[in-house]
């Protein structure tokens, strides 16, 4: 089985994971938003985890003796996606002046821009081994999860009918098969650029789970509910860690 095809199977998978939002549809908004919560909490265990104690041991190993500048880059990757969030206003609109159709198109722009990196890290790990593909597609893909079915729902707020909010969702989230294509083919004629998007993708990970997903369970008063979110939080860490166990590196 062929890298590329590693590559646009788990790529294609991600993308896939924008029609989650059509179960919104099965919930009442009370339970829909109790389980959106609850994935959050996965997500950021997962991503975690991913960064961790696979994305930067792995960067660390390729790079020899200057892992130390595996530091350097996921540090850059954090600033650089702490830069996109801002320039964008990633998901969350933040002036309760703005215009929510306004919003909404920035928020297209931004999950455009998430995606297709999405499928360069994507690229980058199964470039890099196949088990270590495997595992970055799936912290990846818990992570999209909560987040399409929040994007999905800042559609339907700024106006737009659910056919339409899905056509857009999968569109942008499509992106991610560009993305791994274009990390393929970069990769032919720079065999390293898998080595610096590693810890790139990590801070990227430690980013979002620090900065937007991790703050939103700590919003939580009730202790119970609370620790039941750690608990789900740390289920998301194990279910990253448990890879290593099936030979997955």
């Amino acid at each position: 089985m062929t890298t590329l095809f590693l590559i646009l199977i788990s790529a294609i998978f991600v993308s896939l994971i924008s029609f989650v939002g059509v179960f919104t549809l099965l919930f009442k908004q009370k339970l829909f938003d109790r389980i959106l919560f609850d994935l959050i909490a996965l997500s950021a265990g997962g991503l975690i985890g991913g960064a961790f104690l696979h994305l930067i041991p792995e960067a660390i190993e390729r790079f020899g003796q200057d892992g130390q500048d595996v530091f350097f880059y996921t540090i850059l990757g954090f600033f650089l996606f702490f830069l996109l969030e801002k320039i964008l206003y990633w998901r969350h609109c933040h002036n309760d002046k703005c215009q929510i159709h306004t919003f909404a198109y920035l928020n297209l722009l931004g999950d455009s821009i998430h995606n297709f990196i999405d499928g360069l890290v994507i690229a980058a790990s199964f470039i890099t081994s196949a088990p270590l593909g495997i595992v970055t597609t799936l912290a990846i893909a818990l992570h999209e999860v909560p987040q399409e079915l929040g994007d999905f729902g800042v559609l339907v707020y700024a106006g737009f009918k659910k056919t339409r909010a899905f056509a857009f969702n999968f569109l942008t989230a499509v992106l991610a098969v560009a993305g791994g294509i274009f990390g393929y083919l970069l990769s032919i004629y720079s065999e390293s650029i898998a080595t610096f998007l590693l810890p790139f993708a990590a801070g990227g990970f430690i980013y979002i789970a620090a900065s937007d997903l991790i703050p939103e369970i700590k919003r939580e008063p009730n202790l119970k509910k609370s620790l039941f979110n750690l608990l789900i939080f740390s289920a998301g860490i194990l279910i990253i860690y448990s890879m290593r166990f099936l030979g997955v590196h």
